[in-house]
């Protein structure tokens, strides 16, 4: 197919083996997937959904839909993922010539005005950790590096080069100023990296551009850990939304629970993948901006919330705080509920502490 025809191909109606070939040639993958039959009085009644899915921010992100639902809805999908593209090439610290990066490189020596959309960010991680307590902080990037996390190559600090990662960490080090949208850091050395909510904030966009464009009814993941959903499956029941699986801790091919999310989101942190042994104690990537340490004890939390980007952020800040510090949170934010799963009592035994979701908001799976 040449450029021109894909060109041409892509601002038409995209549907079946048309959207295969359309996209073929952009670098997005379409499928369409055959899910559950739903009875319809004698008969039976299937529906199908279309996946579109695209590589970005070093993982696999897919928009699903209702298939024949919404015009176009395929090609708003494209433009979806188009702009998760856009906000990666914004806010990456693992690229030199974004916006954040360059943000970092200045931001100690003068004040730098930044586009509305990182400024926005900015504002919401600086309230994140203000009602977490520092839990979650966008400044912990100098102890990401020193424990090795950044290049995902584990290792123990010295004492010494923890206590300087620790002088540059902390939200009190960055300076907003709404009037003019410009953002300073007040010693050297500090620098801002949103790996625990980028995502989710470019879910967030992701369905801003869509139900903009007239599709309501559509599931978004980013890497399975960020999952937003809108509307609702074809077929599903009334009060139902997207049924959304949570990973097995430490049996990731297995599910261990299953959430209904009906325009809500949800962010999942734990540090199954990413972790490192000395001398026979192992250090999880999730570390604890306050103290400077790998965080233990929880084997992961998901976060459910009505914004994607909360949920990534205080999936990983319930992590650090813990179980009885999570419970007063959302005692006080009754829109943000929470699945935390921790070891058992008994060897081999994981055990879930519901917070904040109904009983019939999700089910265990692995029983």
């Amino acid at each position: 197919m040449s450029e021109k025809r894909s060109e041409s191909t892509r601002r038409q109606f995209l549907k079946g083996k048309s959207a295969v070939d359309a996209i073929g040639n952009l670098g997005d993958r379409i499928h369409q997937e055959l899910p559950a039959t739903e009875a319809a009085g004698e008969g039976t009644s299937r529906t199908y959904l279309v996946q579109v899915s695209r590589r970005a921010m070093a993982c696999d992100f897919a928009v699903y839909l209702n298939a024949g639902k919404h015009d176009a809805a395929t090609e708003h999908a494209v433009e979806a993922l188009d702009l998760v593209e856009n906000i990666e090439d914004q806010i990456s610290v693992y690229r030199n010539r974004s916006e954040v990066s360059q943000l970092n490189f200045v931001a100690a020596k003068r004040p730098v005005k930044v586009n509305a959309r990182l400024f926005s960010l900015l504002q919401m991680a600086r309230l994140l950790y203000d009602e977490t307590d520092g839990a979650f902080d966008v400044t912990a990037g100098p102890l990401i590096k020193v424990w090795g996390f950044y290049r995902r190559e584990g290792k123990l600090p010295s004492n010494e080069a923890l206590q300087e990662a620790l002088a540059c960490v902390g939200n009190a080090h960055v300076k907003l100023v709404d009037a003019t949208s410009t953002v300073e850091f007040n010693r050297e050395g500090v620098e801002v990296n949103f790996g625990g909510i980028g995502k989710g904030f470019a879910l967030d966009q992701c369905k801003s551009l869509l139900r903009s464009c007239g599709v309501s009814d559509f599931m978004i993941h980013g890497g399975n850990s960020s999952v937003l959903a809108s509307g609702r499956r074809a077929g599903a029941s009334e009060g139902q939304g997207w049924k959304v699986g949570i990973r097995h801790p430490s049996r990731p091919e297995r599910r261990i629970a299953e959430i209904n999310l009906q325009d809500r989101s949800i962010g999942t942190s734990g540090t199954g993948t990413q972790h490192f042994y000395h001398q026979g104690k192992k250090y999880g990537h999730i570390i604890d901006p306050r103290s400077g340490q790998p965080v233990d004890g929880i084997l992961s939390t998901t976060v459910v919330a009505t914004s994607a980007a909360m949920a990534d952020a205080l999936s990983t800040a319930f992590y650090v705080m813990g179980i009885e510090s999570t419970r007063k949170y959302c005692e006080t934010h009754p829109d943000v509920g929470a699945l935390i799963i921790r070891t058992g009592s008994k060897a081999g035994v994981v055990e879930i502490e519901a917070i904040g979701i109904a009983d019939n908001g999700w089910s265990r799976v692995d029983e």
